[in-house]
């Protein structure tokens, strides 16, 4: 999978009945089913059963269990409301007879307010100055550590560019952020705003719990410490596209009791500011 086009089709699931949706998984590295899969496919189904043009306004997602990525998962849509101005979606996530994971979503009919956002960071380094996870593989593949190696090994449909590059070999606390710049690859064609909302939400997944390790990078690393989503929210303010870079500015406020927190803002390149993101993560180190 190393396409929008495959990704879309990822995303796009077979409906198998009225409200229920199914579909396949493909790995990012993990021995599991990807948390950013599981987000956006939930909320392509519950897209499909909102027939009023509403608009996805927000998410609030739990992961229950790891998913198998050999077995199918089926998605449960129920219809909990439909107002005079919002929709609301719960989205239930089974495989084998057990349920997953849980999502509810809001859509909300357009409508004119007030606006204002925060400002991008400020002096963030531009794509064009930084290597990709792809270009760091190719110039410094040996020397990476063999777990990291084989994560960026894996074909994707999008690529990173991380404007502060970790060294797993100073083992120094960083300060408890990463900035990230993505775009996806291959040919892009037209979508509506709901495949654009899925496929940003897919992307959402990957790299904010990074903030809450750097923390602790002195004595923490993916290969001592056991991760996993626990919940994930977003709230999706502005249409974009992805004709052009966008940023991922996260920052951890807190890590305790084995759980990181860190929440994100997704901007276009000019700095609109298109979505939030927030994430509790297990942090366990592994006791040896």
């Amino acid at each position: 999978m190393n396409t929008v086009d495959n990704l879309i089709d990822l995303l796009s699931l077979e409906e198998t009945s009225k409200n229920v949706f199914q579909g396949v998984s493909k790995t990012v590295g993990s021995p599991n089913v990807f948390g950013g899969q599981v987000l956006a496919q939930a909320l392509n189904a519950a897209a499909r059963t909102i027939n009023n043009g509403r608009v996805l306004h927000s998410m609030h997602a739990y992961f229950l269990e790891a998913g198998h990525l050999e077995v199918p998962i089926n998605y449960n849509v129920a219809d909990v409301r439909d107002g005079g101005s919002f929709s609301v979606r719960r989205v239930t996530a089974e495989q084998e007879g057990r349920t997953i994971f849980i999502l509810s979503s809001s859509f909300h009919k357009r409508e004119e307010g007030h606006e204002h956002q925060i400002e991008m960071p400020p002096n963030i380094r531009k794509p064009e100055e930084l290597l990709s996870w792809t270009e760091m593989l190719e110039q410094f593949g040996d020397a990476i550590p063999s777990r990291t190696k084989t994560f960026l090994e894996i074909d994707r449909p999008i690529e990173f560019k991380p404007v502060e590059v970790v060294n797993p070999f100073n083992k120094e606390d960083l300060p408890p952020k990463t900035n990230v710049w993505f775009k996806i690859k291959g040919d892009i064609k037209p979508m509506n705003l709901a495949v654009k909302q899925q496929i940003l939400t897919y992307i959402s997944d990957y790299n904010i719990l990074a903030a809450a390790m750097n923390r602790h990078a002195s004595k923490a690393h993916w290969g001592n410490t056991q991760t996993a989503s626990l919940d994930h929210s977003m709230w999706y303010f502005r249409d974009f596209d992805f004709d052009d870079w966008m940023l991922y500015a996260i920052e951890s406020p807190n890590t305790s009791n084995a759980r990181g927190f860190a929440k994100g803002n997704i901007f276009t390149r000019e700095g609109k500011l298109v979505a939030s993101v927030a994430q509790e993560g297990l942090m366990r180190p592994i006791k040896k």
